[in-house]
């Protein structure tokens, strides 16, 4: 029994069958049940078959989602169903990442597409909006560009998805703003577009209701992004939402947040992670206005300035309880909010904070921050004591951005640089212990805090080589700064003695190489086309020597120490000259000795290639969290790396200049530095051109006789001159005559041939007139005999036709025989009649064509009549033009002064009346 019914129950269907149904079924559905039927069907198979049903169904659910969009259950089907199309389960055989590539460009390739989940933001409904919100993303993960290029086209496409962040909805907000943000990172186009949305308005709104930067959470982040998105790198944006007025609520969200670190306010501390990710987040919002080169840089910075918003960021960056990163971000902020700007740079070191003396520290107490009052000290000296004071590893990024934000300052600005160093020199000489002063720190033997804090001497070298870079005028201060008193016997040495001994001691004692690699750095930049400073290191003999000894090192760890000793060699010998204390062929003779060429290029190779210095722009210079004990990896200043492979090639190769050659240098509008070769050879010169012009002296004497003699030729030649001139004039006049005459003969012979032409024409035109008067008269004539004898013919005819008629009915009784020979009589006569009459008109068809042909013959004989007369009025203006060309001659020759005859002026006169 089973087994009969075994036998009689139907096949099993597999899943690429039933889906091919399904999709046959949607297709051919007129019912919007059965369609919906059999999207349910498809659903079911959509996570574990994507390839199949998009395979055979895409189309179709697209096609019936646009007609099916006003009902709310259908559209949510098929919005779920082309959904786990683009997200199957990992499980599936058909899983792959090029079923979302496909489904994207089918969806991308027709507008109609995009547009249709465009126009569902419209609804109200949860599921419509946030499904729609979800498939863009999906298609714009697989599709970016098409899908920005779709939005941006499509009919209110960019309205509705700025509309949707007005939703009260939390995820159809959210969706909104993570497809926004999708959207807007490479499109300028379409980044104008949601600005002027009012986007702006609508993400502060999102994040005030969010709870600020303090208690808002990941919302908050996306609302940044989103922000930073629209601004980065997009002048107009940034200039409409600075005179849109955004710029006073960034100072006030920055202003809550110092605000809610206040110990009696406080902060939920599960709330702290987000609050500082959000203020970080804007704060590299911020910095995104102040992009070095940017047209509209200054205007930002002025804006920015004039609403607090420096106010609010020093606060937040000398505040105790704030995270090491916010720190650090805040005075990367301040650095580029007054770099370049002269005035804001002057305004700046006005400015106070709280005094960093307990920057790091917090103390709690049962939960809460207890924040001693501090006193406030200048912004300059506050940033001091950050950068060269601390010494926790933990706060390294604070240390360098305090650093960076110092350099921010001196930047572009030679005043304040004098006015920096002039402090610092003051300080130093004033033997009061500063333990923010830079030439004390480095002047001072290092013995002292050996090992404890290299960056603290890392730093004051960084601060001193931007005070001296490419600035003359502060090289001269500082080397003005000298330790010992001459007057009682001490030995003077001076600042750059003095760090060379330093550099030089230190590095054999085996301090970091931080250490030593800032004393490189300020000497490098300091020596650099300044032969005095050169000067002033040679004077040292040791100095020289104490390089080599470092720069010979071969050890892998030093590598660095060694190749930056050997660039500072090849400095020193650039720009030395003969009368230095070391003098340059000497210098050359130890460099080559000690080094060799190749061993001298080999290192300076090493040291370009050394990723430190060649990767320096993509490695992560701060504190690493992820480095387990130790110093960062933070070895130099990015202007000295940008100086290095600036003048790499010129370093490299003064191992090859002749040392008989000095490098002239330009130095405050002085050049210093010249080959002493090359001053003999110009003073051999000079002698030669003084004999030179002893003999040129002597030389015009003679000429001055010679020009005498020539003086007078030239008068006897001026008087021949004259007289052949009076002699040309006279021939002129002759020719003058003769032209005259000629013209006349000229003008009478076209007169007479102008009346031989009028006779002939005349005759010819009247000779046509009669023969085409006969040819009518002999066509008339013609015609008339032709008619006469045409009716004389008809006239003979109808008596003959009336003479048979007669005859015929006289016979009528007669035989039938008869009657028919008469009718075929008749017939036979009737059509020679007609074909006589037919000649007849071809005849006349005849001479009416040879009149025509007369008529013709006399049109064309008119033409050439024409032809004639036109010829005639061409010969008239030729000698018109002859006529005014004769006035014009006469004119420049009574312009030249030339005489004219009065009967050339009569005849003149005649011809123009």
């Amino acid at each position: 029994m089973f087994r009969i019914l075994e036998s009689q129950a139907p096949a099993k269907q597999n899943a690429e069958d039933t889906i091919s149904v399904l999709s046959t079924r949607l297709q051919s559905a007129t019912l919007l049940e059965d369609r919906r039927a059999a999207i349910l069907g498809l659903r079911s198979f959509a996570k574990l078959y994507p390839a199949s049903v998009a395979s055979g169904a895409l189309r179709s659910l697209i096609s019936s989602l646009s007609k099916d969009a006003e009902d709310v259950d259908t559209a949510k089907v098929i919005l779920e169903t082309l959904l786990m199309l683009f997200n199957p389960d990992n499980s599936s055989p058909e899983a792959s990442d090029d079923i979302a590539l496909w489904l994207a460009d089918e969806f991308t390739q027709r507008q109609a597409n995009i547009t249709v989940l465009l126009d569902l933001l419209d609804k109200h409904d949860f599921y419509s909006r946030l499904y729609s919100l979800q498939l863009i993303s999906a298609i714009s993960s697989a599709r970016p560009e098409r899908t920005q290029e779709c939005v941006y086209t499509a009919p209110l496409g960019v309205s509705r998805l700025v509309a949707v962040l007005d939703d009260k909805r939390e995820a159809v907000r959210s969706e909104g703003l993570l497809l926004l943000t999708a959207l807007t990172p490479s499109s300028p186009d379409l980044q104008k577009l949601v600005a002027f949305e009012n986007a702006f308005d609508r993400i502060f709104n999102i994040i005030a209701a969010e709870g600020s930067l303090s208690h808002g959470g990941i919302v908050v982040q996306d609302c940044l992004s989103l922000l930073a998105n629209l601004l980065r790198l997009n002048i107009s944006n940034q200039s409409y939402f600075r005179e849109t007025g955004w710029v006073s609520q960034l100072a006030r969200l920055l202003k809550e947040v110092v605000q809610e670190q206040d110990p009696q306010i406080g902060v939920a501390r599960w709330a702290e992670p987000h609050g500082d990710k959000n203020v970080w987040g804007l704060l590299a919002v911020i910095r995104l206005f102040f992009l070095r080169g940017s047209v509209g840089t200054q205007a930002n910075q002025v804006s920015f300035w004039q609403n607090g918003v420096l106010v609010q960021i020093l606060e937040i960056a000398f505040h105790p309880t704030m995270d090491v990163a916010i720190k650090a971000e805040a005075l990367i902020s301040c650095a580029d909010l007054i770099r370049g700007n002269s005035s804001l740079q002057e305004g700046f070191a006005q400015r106070t904070v709280p005094s960093p003396t307990e920057l790091i520290s917090d103390h709690r107490t049962n939960g809460h921050v207890q924040v001693p009052p501090r006193p406030r000290v200048n912004v300059i000296q506050g940033l001091l004591d950050v950068a060269l004071t601390t010494s926790s590893n933990q706060e390294f990024d604070i240390r360098l951005s305090a650093c960076e934000c110092i350099k921010a300052y001196l930047y572009g600005h030679g005043p304040i640089r004098l006015h920096f160093l002039q402090r610092a020199r003051d300080g130093h000489l004033s033997n009061e212990k500063e333990p923010d002063n830079i030439l004390s720190i480095l002047i001072q033997s290092p013995e002292i805090n050996r090992g404890t804090d290299p960056y603290r001497y890392w730093i004051a070298a960084v601060l001193l080589f931007h005070l001296l870079y490419e600035d003359y005028s502060t090289k001269e201060l500082a080397m003005s700064v000298a330790e010992g008193d001459s007057e009682n016997g001490e030995e003077v040495v001076t600042c750059i003695q003095a760090m060379s001994g330093n550099l030089i001691s230190g590095a054999q004692k085996g301090d970091d190489p931080r250490t030593t690699v800032g004393y490189l750095m300020v000497l490098s930049g300091w020596l650099f086309e300044d032969p005095d400073a050169i000067n002033d290191f040679l004077g040292e003999g040791s100095n020289v020597q104490g390089l080599i000894q470092l720069a010979v090192q071969t050890n892998y760890e030093n590598i660095l120490v060694s190749g930056l000793c050997t660039f500072l060699l090849g400095i020193i010998y650039e720009f030395s000259t003969k009368d230095s204390p070391l003098p340059r062929t000497t210098l050359h003779q130890i460099l080559s000795k000690s080094f060799g060429r190749e061993q001298y290029i080999d290192k300076l190779t090493r040291l370009r290639e050394n990723a430190m210095i060649r990767d320096f722009e993509v490695l992560h210079q701060g504190f690493s969290p992820n480095k387990l004990g130790g110093l960062p990896d933070v070895y130099f200043d990015k202007t000295f790396v940008d100086f290095l492979k600036d003048n790499f090639s010129r370093v490299i190769r003064s191992i090859d200049r002749d040392p008989g050659i000095e490098i002239p240098v330009i130095a405050n509008g002085m050049q210093k530095g010249v080959s002493r070769e090359l001053v003999d050879m110009l003073k051999a010169e000079v002698a030669d051109k003084t004999q030179a012009l002893q003999k040129s002296e002597s030389d015009i004497l003679t000429l001055e006789r010679k020009l005498g003699q020539e003086q007078a030729d030239h008068r006897k030649a001026k008087e021949s001159a004259t007289i052949e001139v009076n002699r040309i004039r006279n021939v002129n006049t002759g020719l003058q005559k003769n032209h005259d005459e000629e013209l006349r003969k000229m003008q009478r012979e076209a007169a007479e041939a102008q009346a031989r032409v009028e006779r002939a024409h005349q005759e010819t035109v009247s000779k046509l007139e009669v023969a085409v008067a006969k040819e009518r008269e002999d066509a008339a004539a013609t015609m008339a005999r032709a008619q006469t004898r045409h009716e004389a013919e008809m006239d003979d005819l109808k008596s003959t036709v009336r003479r048979l008629e007669a005859e015929i009915a006289k016979s009528s009784k007669d035989h039938l025989q008869d009657l028919q020979t008469a009718h075929e009589e008749y017939s036979s006569r009737e059509s020679a009649l007609e074909s006589r009459l037919k000649r007849a008109e071809e005849r006349a068809e005849e001479y009416r064509a040879t009149a025509t042909e007369a008529r013709r013959e006399a049109e064309s004989k008119e033409n050439a009549r024409v032809s004639v007369q036109t010829e005639l009025d061409d010969l008239l203006i030729v000698f018109g033009d002859l006529e005014e060309k004769r006035s014009r001659d006469k004119q420049r020759l009574k312009s030249l002064g030339e005489p004219i005859s009065d009967g050339e002026d009569e005849s003149d006169t005649e011809n123009k009346e």
